[in-house]
């Protein structure tokens, strides 16, 4: 989704990679439940990457 793949895994975090806009890395661990604040920065990452609100970066996951 949004063009990111796992590029690699490092214990118990993921990292996802993009080339779509311009090269860009976000990690993610690998553990449930998520943070809600961890969540959060990682939604705001994705949209100011790629220039889009993060209600439709919500929107999108929850299909």
């Amino acid at each position: 989704m949004f063009d990111y793949a796992v590029t690699r895994q490092r214990g118990s975090h993921i990292r996802l990679s993009t080339q779509r806009r311009s090269e860009h890395h976000i990690t993610i661990p690998n553990h449930s439940p998520l943070r809600l604040g961890t969540l959060a920065a990682i939604i705001r990452d994705v949209a100011d990457h790629l220039d889009i609100a993060k209600a439709e970066i919500i929107d999108q996951l929850s299909k």
